[in-house]
């Protein structure tokens, strides 16, 4: 429960940067990026987060250069080019491995991947907090943001990464399938009742964990996977959101 909370709470943080940077489909399809790169490491026998990361990493950086030199939007190319690595690693991975990778199984980590998991979460959230500032105006103004000597095209490429780091550690999760719904459904239902940029990361956070916690929870005591039950419990606090929103604008 407590590896679900923190990879959960890290994605979600994310997520919020994911929507208001319109970037929602970008996990869902970068997931789809993390499976070959497992099935390639479950054949050498070495381990599938491992890999995950490594296909990831390549291909955020070759993202973000082909974005950088070409017209095309983020989304198009990743939309292009990723969603054909579900085929192919649904080709490569072996058939015993490919619904768990698929769907997810977070009570299949390791405690040397429950702690490796929690460490990186951390550092995860530890990095959006430290440029979210720059995120944020460079959202607002990227020429503004240049000219106080922000980067863009780092800052870009250190959101990617770290975009691929959270998949890769949901994915274990929640599965290659609906990782997306982990990164952007708590962010989407913070977006409902948030007042501020603050309280929309804080409500992502909070969303996410309540829901994986749930998740974990219901799971274990029915004997389901936890993946999904996450996702649809996301989806439950999503609706009350809406109709919190709905209540306000009365």
């Amino acid at each position: 429960m407590l590896v679900a909370g923190f990879v959960a709470a890290s994605a979600s943080l994310l997520g919020s940067f994911a929507i208001l940077k319109r970037m929602a489909l970008v996990g869902d399809a970068l997931s789809h990026v993390a499976l070959p790169g497992m099935a390639i490491a479950l054949l050498l026998k070495i381990n599938p987060f491992a890999g995950a990361i490594a296909f990831l990493g390549t291909a955020v950086i070759g993202v973000w250069a082909v974005e950088y030199k070409s017209s095309l939007s983020l989304e198009t190319v990743v939309g292009v080019f990723f969603t054909a690595s579900l085929a192919v690693g649904a080709l490569v991975m072996p058939e015993h491995e490919l619904i768990e990778a698929l769907f997810g199984n977070i009570t299949a980590l390791t405690p040397l991947e429950s702690v490796i998991s929690i460490a990186l979460s951390i550092f995860l959230i530890a990095l959006l907090l430290v440029i979210y500032k720059k995120l944020t105006l460079s959202m607002v103004s990227t020429e503004m943001a240049q000219s106080i000597g922000i980067r863009n095209k780092r800052l870009d490429l250190i959101f990617l990464l770290g975009f691929a780091l959270s998949v890769a550690l949901g994915i274990r999760f929640v599965g290659a399938l609906l990782m997306g719904s982990l990164v952007i459904i708590p962010a989407a239902s913070a977006k409902n009742t948030a007042r501020s940029l603050k309280s929309f990361m804080a409500q992502s956070v909070v969303f996410g964990v309540a829901a994986a916690t749930a998740g974990i929870y219901f799971s274990s005591r029915y004997a389901l996977t936890p993946g999904p039950v996450f996702i649809l419990i996301s989806v439950l606090i999503f609706i009350t959101t809406l109709f919190v929103r709905r209540m306000r604008a009365v």
